[in-house]
């Protein structure tokens, strides 16, 4: 198996010890499972994660990208847009040549990605049947390129106190790729019951989108 060395004295290991624990990917996706879903409107550094023990997507996707920076890969994220449901955020990876994913979601099946993607639109759409909102709509549309964190470094973003939305404005900001076309759509199934209650078991209902009406759009 391929391995990324690990690097020492990063810029993420010289603001949060606990990025020394991870020894691979899963450890970070494991530490950020035993967080707690934060549904708050905001966005803290992963030091404030780290701090706080909580999380919504998109801080976990930060500090996730944080940690891999600390294993020796990119601090990557990707910006996976849905309509009539929350937009989700992953951090993303590469091993032995494939695309992998680590990700804090409030939906059970949104999560880690085992890095067996030959391509990023291969990893995405491994997202797509189990991106439902609570109707059971399927409603993921689109996604960013990666966005590399390391851009945000003069705002120091890995330990600030203050809030991150100057990375979120930037993910509105920049080009999405579609992956489905209105004809697919209009042919798209509605997840039944049982499938819904696998997708959001133990999900805080506090942090849960609630569609205004069952569009597909």
């Amino acid at each position: 198996m391929q391995k990324n060395p690990r690097r020492k004295d990063t810029y993420a290991d010289q603001h949060i010890s606990i990025f020394k624990k991870f020894k691979n990917p899963y450890s970070i996706q494991t530490f950020l499972n035993k967080l707690k879903y934060n549904s708050e409107y905001e966005t803290k550094s992963p030091k404030r994660v780290a701090i706080v023990k909580t999380a919504n997507c998109f801080e976990g996707a930060l500090f996730a990208a944080a940690a891999l920076r600390s294993l020796g890969h990119k601090p990557l994220i990707v910006d996976l847009i849905a309509v009539n449901d929350d937009d989700h955020v992953i951090a993303i990876f590469r091993q032995n040549d494939h695309y992998g994913a680590i990700a804090k979601s409030n939906t059970t099946t949104l999560r880690f990605r085992e890095p067996v993607y030959r391509s990023l639109r291969e990893l995405i759409m491994s997202y797509f049947d189990f991106y439902i909102n609570i109707l059971g709509y399927k409603t993921l549309r689109s996604y960013s390129n990666p966005v590399n964190l390391s851009m945000f470094d003069k705002y120091n973003w890995v330990s600030t106190n203050e809030d991150l939305e100057i990375i979120g404005d930037y993910l509105y900001k920049i080009k999405h790729h579609k992956i489905i076309n209105r004809k697919m759509i209009n042919s798209l199934n509605v997840a039944n019951k049982q499938f819904r209650n696998i997708c959001f078991t133990g999900s805080v209902r506090k942090g849960l989108f609630v569609p205004e009406k069952p569009i597909k759009s």
